[in-house]
């Protein structure tokens, strides 16, 4: 991983969201770190088999998003063992389906994994989900570890009550503040902001607003939907009165009713600039005429996606045509594995203490059996992930993290503009 070298500063979005945009930032202070005191409250349980459960999308909104994190998982479980696996045995991983964000769908799966003696439970890939499990997987003294949540929401120590929650995925902070930025810098003064009523589109409208604000434009309107509504005309004919030169359009799947909503009231992409999040950053080639969404752009965390990554991916599930979050599973997933290596133990009241530590602050290492090897040597390591840097801070989030600045073309998918670095 080349550390990227270009610093992108705009003080007054970036003073608003509390952070520092740059290409080389210090690792945070590490001060207590309060990971490492962790007390699960359960009783740890270890059979000297590190068992990854997958809590992810098959179904429902967020589906798009599932094969690439599963392909992300599988892959850095398939370069794990081929290393010699942890502790002298390989990794397993056990399957469950996320669902469409239904609070009884995930629960229930949760408990799938558990019959299959999980480890740990990587994902959930929607905020709303984790925060809907997080005290069931931790109250069992299971660690969770979410290659894709970005609400703020998960920083709360009151959220992670076991200290056994963790992710690669940045917070929304930095999101926020660098769509806002993307906002002020294309010129546009009179901003609308349409988002999700959950965990997620709240917090990230909320960065996206302050964000805006501090730049010295205007959010003309921030209206909030039902995730569950069948139509959107109030909410666009609301933001259609309020006259904006741009709106962020902070969704999931309902993206494709709400696109033709705005197109039928003259605010659609062809009348307005609309910005995407990570949410509904995805493919639309066969859901919308050609020449839908020309102009449209997005971000996503994430950095960028290099080819001989790309092509692994592809090697796992060849199917692939989305990719996001993959290389944040990928590292989950190794993160999980080192600090395992680590403990010598696939106790997760006992790893979960080493996986920040093998986040940051020692030999820095990028392979697996690299990686192992100094820790057999006694050595700290600071892995580096295909994400880019993934030092966590010690709340267990990145302090560390990259967003993607994509465009939408003719046929309704996504290429890349540039992509920006970030220290939260």
């Amino acid at each position: 991983m080349i550390r990227p070298t270009r610093t992108v500063r705009v003080a007054a979005v970036l003073a608003a969201a509390t952070l520092v945009l740059t290409a080389c930032g210090s690792d945070s202070d590490s001060g207590s770190d309060k990971k490492s005191d962790s007390d699960s409250g359960a009783t740890a349980k270890s059979d000297g088999t590190l068992t990854v459960g997958t809590l992810l999308p098959q179904t429902g909104d967020l589906a798009f998003l599932g094969p690439p994190e599963f392909a992300g998982v599988q892959t850095a479980i398939d370069d794990i063992n081929a290393a010699g696996g942890v502790n002298g045995e390989d990794v397993v991983q056990s399957k469950a389906d996320s669902g469409d964000g239904t609070p009884d769908i995930a629960g229930a799966q949760v408990d799938k994994l558990m019959s299959a003696n999980a480890d740990v439970v990587v994902g959930a890939a929607a905020s709303g989900v984790t925060l809907s499990v997080i005290n069931k997987v931790t109250d069992a003294g299971l660690a969770m570890f979410s290659p894709a949540n970005t609400s703020p929401a998960l920083d709360d120590p009151k959220t992670d009550k076991h200290n056994l929650y963790f992710r690669t995925a940045p917070s929304d902070v930095l999101q926020g503040a660098v769509l806002a930025n993307t906002i002020i810098e294309d010129g546009h003064q009179n901003v609308a902001i349409l988002a999700r009523q959950d965990s997620y589109g709240e917090l990230l409208a909320s960065q996206v607003e302050k964000g805006v604000t501090a730049g010295g434009g205007k959010v003309v309107s921030k209206t909030l939907y039902s995730a569950d509504a069948q139509n959107f005309t109030a909410e666009v004919n609301k933001i259609a009165a309020t006259k904006p030169d741009a709106i962020a359009l902070i969704a999931f799947n309902e993206t494709t009713k709400i696109i033709p909503a705005m197109i039928s009231k003259g605010i659609g992409p062809k009348a307005q600039q609309i910005y995407f999040v990570d949410g509904n950053t995805a493919d639309y080639s066969k859901d919308f005429p050609k020449g839908t969404l020309t102009g449209v752009k997005a971000t996503y965390p994430g950095a960028e996606l290099k080819g001989d990554f790309k092509a692994r991916l592809l090697k796992t599930d060849p199917n692939l045509k989305d990719f996001t979050y993959g290389p944040e599973s990928y590292d989950a997933t190794m993160l999980i594995a080192l600090a395992s290596a680590a403990a010598e133990s696939d106790s997760p009241t006992e790893f979960s203490k080493e996986i920040i530590e093998v986040s940051r602050e020692g030999e820095m290492c990028n392979e697996f059996k690299a990686c192992a090897d100094l820790l057999k040597d006694g050595k700290d390591i600071n892995y580096e992930g295909v994400s880019g840097p993934v030092d966590l801070g010690d709340n267990g989030s990145p302090t560390k993290a990259t967003i993607g600045l994509f465009e939408f073309g003719a046929e309704n998918t996504y290429k890349p503009i540039k992509y920006i670095p970030g220290v939260i």
